[in-house]
C-alpha cells in the first residue's frame, strides 16, 4: 500500500523483496473497508508474506 503523499519512485529504493501491486479503481481509503478492494489487497499481501516468510523457516 502507498501512504498519502508518497511517490511510487520512493519505493524503488526499498530493499528486496518488494512488489508493487495496483488495485484498479481503489484509493488508499477504499482499501480500509470496501470489500471489492479489501479482498484482493489481503489476498495479495497474504501470498506475498507467505512466500517471503516461508524462506525464513
Amino acid at each position: 500500500m502507498q501512504r498519502v503523499g508518497e511517490r511510487v519512485e520512493d519505493r524503488a529504493h526499498a530493499r528486496a523483496p518488494k512488489e508493487l501491486h495496483w488495485i484498479e479503481g481503489a484509493s488508499h481509503v477504499d482499501l480500509y473497508d470496501k470489500e471489492p478492494y479489501v479482498g484482493p489487497a489481503v489476498e495479495k499481501l497474504t501470498d506475498f508474506f507467505r512466500a517471503q516468510l516461508a524462506d525464513t523457516e
